[in-house]
């Protein structure tokens, strides 16, 4: 049997103590060593302490073995806690400072070593990257930085962040100050050259360069972690070095819009991160790089509209713009264009359009022309067309507020597309809708139950028009009705208001682009209005045609059922039709053709024949005063109404005897001018024509417009439009289409000598009589 051995109070006792520190109830205690030595307390005015002989001799022994510079180097070694072993060990007595001592054969290696050491307490020494020189070797460098003490750094954290960044901000235009003068290698008290200046310059801005690059090269290869590379990069638009500061901020600007067309995403960020609420590590983080992404984009969005409005002067300010001022801003409007182009939907969308929308009114041409096409592109690639109804409400303001405005801000919107729009649809939708609802009213008389189940009914249709996109839909189509209004507010108000020309014609313009949207309720006051503006003398000829094409394409759709006589506007377009020809304003001959198609074609039930036959005569005489382009689209108006009206064949036929008259092209009616009793001459001179294409359709006319046989057309241009013909085979890329032969090179052959006297006599008696007669006018006659 065992003998249980009995355990000691004290080793019990470390076990508990053991068994406690394991479970954490009470804390290990660091071990304590006994006091060799005892350092007694300094006391005021205290008197020398008294030693026995023993310890004195002891004392007096030691002291005698160590010579004098050894106790003064241990004394400060005391005193300073240049060693470890002694740093516990605390110096009562005075303490001296180190002298510099100048070298003698007596000073020891420890002296020497004490005084040529450097002090760096309260400083730290920080190794820079070793600079490779060309030849091979290193360059190593250190920056020597002072440790703030627990007292500065209180301090320090207790101001506030906007003295804090004023602070920061001073420290490093003082820094950088330095960096240009000195480190470039320029002494500002001695005269420079302009060639060290420029060197200098350069020097300068290839570093700023390298510096720009490489902050952006890190952003883009990992925004998330170099997030706060925006913050340097929009610090360097702020300095100010006059060498080099309109360079430096170009190209700050320039590298920031590439960073934010590259990193920003397509949607709009929302914070609806709440406080209080647990989310995982990766969402944390997403979501502070997102808060720091709008920050800073925001911070540069508001750097790029300050230096936009440094060219806007309003009334009674007499500044001159600087160059360099104007070159910032042009560069800063472009970028938020492009800003606004590639993310129309991210945040502070809206913020850039109301800075950019009053820049179509610039003075300078570049800058409108900038902001337009960067509009017209927004309108082009909308979708949702949100942004383009906050782009619309903006300028609709801005028109209020201005009325002599630029072309520009009306001919941005030309570019929408509105041809599924009906402004009706509302109206014609509720009062279908009572209708079916009065009926399901009488059939049902609906209990408790159907009522509850008519509601669960209502929320799954609705879930199913979620997933179907019908409410996008329907959205969408809200906002194009939204669209419409404004733009028709816009254009009825410069027309009752504007007497400037040029407005009015894009205004017309426009009108006769979306009048199949207006409202039928409005028909018969718009076309009083444009017949009105007909008859001012001013209205140049371009106005008149829109003028004429709003009312035809208002009459030929919706307004079929008004009761309107329109012989006035056939005569004003008839009248003027010959005007247009091959010089400036060949640009109208689309204008006219898109006129007579809906006049004359769509209308075509509703015209006489003397009607469309005078028409016809006069468009082939005008296809011979326009270019290839402008013909082919006046026979191919030709050949349709040939196509849909075969009474037109009588042109066709020589024979003018039959007839009501004779033809008389000055008349401003075609139903009196008797345009059957003449031929469609043209097309002889046409078959001559340098554009193989055109003398295709001259033939193809004259042969009256066969479908197959000979000369038919090839379906190649038989099935192209009106408006087709025009545009496919324009000049506009200074090219043929196809290409026309050129011509051959002949030998004028010599001319006869003719000679009709046989006595020059004869022939020297009639020049002398001839000049007798026509002696107040000059007169030369070869014979």
């Amino acid at each position: 049997m065992a003998v249980k051995r009995k355990v000691s109070k004290v080793k019990r006792n470390n076990q508990k103590k053991n068994k406690l520190v394991k479970q954490g109830v009470i804390k290990k205690q660091a071990k304590q060593f006994k006091k060799v030595t005892s350092v007694p307390e300094k006391r005021p005015n205290a008197p020398k302490a008294e030693y026995s002989d023993e310890e004195s001799d002891h004392g007096e022994d030691m002291l005698g073995m160590v010579e004098q510079d050894d106790l003064e180097f241990l004394k400060q070694a005391v005193a300073q806690k240049s060693y470890s072993i002694l740093n516990r060990v605390k110096y009562t007595g005075p303490i001296h400072k180190a002298k510099k001592r100048k070298s003698d054969d007596d000073d020891t290696l420890e002296n020497d070593y004490e005084d040529n050491i450097e002090d760096t307490s309260g400083k730290r020494i920080k190794p820079l990257l070793p600079i490779k020189t060309q030849k091979g070797g290193l360059i190593h460098k250190e920056i020597v930085e002072d440790i703030a003490d627990e007292d500065e750094k209180e301090e320090t954290s207790e101001k506030p962040d906007d003295e804090a960044q004023l602070e920061s901000e001073n420290e490093e235009s003082e820094e950088e100050e330095v960096y240009t003068y000195q480190e470039s290698g320029i002494d500002i008290s001695k005269p420079i050259s302009a060639a060290q200046l420029l060197a200098a310059r350069n020097d300068i801005l290839r570093k700023k360069k390298l510096h720009i690059g490489t902050l952006s090269s890190g952003l883009l290869e990992n925004p998330e972690e170099k997030i706060d590379n925006l913050k340097t990069l929009l610090k360097l638009m702020d300095e100010y070095i006059p060498e080099i500061y309109v360079s430096v901020r170009k190209l700050v600007i320039v590298s920031l819009l590439e960073v934010f067309k590259d990193i920003l995403p397509l949607y709009e960020i929302k914070n609806v991160l709440l406080d209080g609420v647990k989310v995982k590590k990766d969402t944390l983080k997403l979501h502070k790089y997102e808060e720091k992404l709008l920050q800073y984009y925001k911070k540069f969005l508001q750097k790029l509209e300050k230096c936009c409005f440094k060219i806007v002067k309003k009334k009674g300010d007499t500044r001159k713009i600087n160059e360099e001022d104007v070159i910032l801003a042009e560069l800063s409007i472009q970028a938020m264009c492009e800003l606004l182009v590639t993310h129309p939907y991210f945040n502070f969308s809206q913020n850039i359009t109301q800075v950019l929308v009053p820049f179509l009114n610039s003075p300078r041409k570049n800058v409108r022309d900038v902001v337009k096409h960067a509009i017209e592109t927004v309108f082009k690639e909308d979708k949702k067309e949100e942004i383009t109804l906050k782009i619309l409400r903006l300028i609709n303001n801005y028109l209020k507020s201005h009325t002599q405005v630029h072309v520009d801000v009306l001919e941005v919107l030309l570019v929408l597309d509105l041809r599924n729009v009906n402004l009706d649809q509302g109206k014609e939708q509720d009062i279908k809708q009572k209708k079916l609802n009065a009926k399901k009213s009488k059939i049902l008389q609906m209990s408790k139950k159907e009522r509850k189940r008519k509601k669960k009914l209502q929320e799954l249709e609705k879930e199913m028009l979620e997933t179907k996109a019908e409410e996008n839909r329907q959205v969408k189509q809200q906002n194009l009705t939204e669209i419409t209004k404004i733009i028709f507010n816009i254009y009825f108000r410069i027309l009752k208001n504007s007497e400037n020309p040029k407005l009015l014609g894009v205004c017309l313009e426009g009108l006769a682009k979306f009048a199949h949207c207006i409202n039928l309720e409005y028909y018969i006051d718009i076309v009083n209005v444009l017949n009105k503006l007909l008859g001012e003398e001013w209205l140049g000829y371009r106005e008149q045609l829109h003028c004429i094409q709003t009312i035809f394409i208002m009459l030929s759709g919706q307004g079929e059922a008004i009761n309107i006589d329109p012989t006035s506007f056939y005569n004003s377009l008839y009248k003027d039709l010959l005007s247009v020809h091959a010089g400036r304003n060949h640009e109208n001959a689309l204008i006219v053709i898109k006129t007579l198609i809906d006049a004359l074609i769509k209308r075509r039930r509703k015209l006489t024949n003397k009607r469309i036959i005078g028409f016809v005569k006069r468009l082939a005489t005008l296809s011979l005063q326009l270019l290839h382009n402008g013909s082919l689209g006046c026979l191919g108006l030709i050949k349709t109404l040939m196509q849909l009206n075969r009474s037109i064949d009588i042109l066709l036929d020589l024979d003018g005897s039959v007839g009501d008259g004779k033809y008389q092209p000055g008349f401003d009616d075609p139903e009196y001018a008797n345009a059957s009793n003449t031929a469609l001459f043209e097309m002889v001179l046409l078959a001559n024509h340098y554009h193989p294409v055109v003398r295709k359709f001259a033939k193809y006319i004259a042969s009256g417009v066969p479908a197959t046989g000979d000369g038919s057309l090839s379906l190649e241009y038989g099935k192209m439009s009106v408006e087709q013909l025009f545009e496919d085979f324009s000049m506009a890329e200074m090219a043929f289409n196809p290409a026309v032969p050129v011509m051959k090179n002949v030998q004028p052959k010599s001319r006869l000598t003719r000679r009709d006297f046989l006595d020059d006599t004869f022939q020297k008696e009639c020049r002398e009589l001839l000049r007798t007669r026509q002696s107040n006018e000059p007169f030369w006659i070869s014979l």
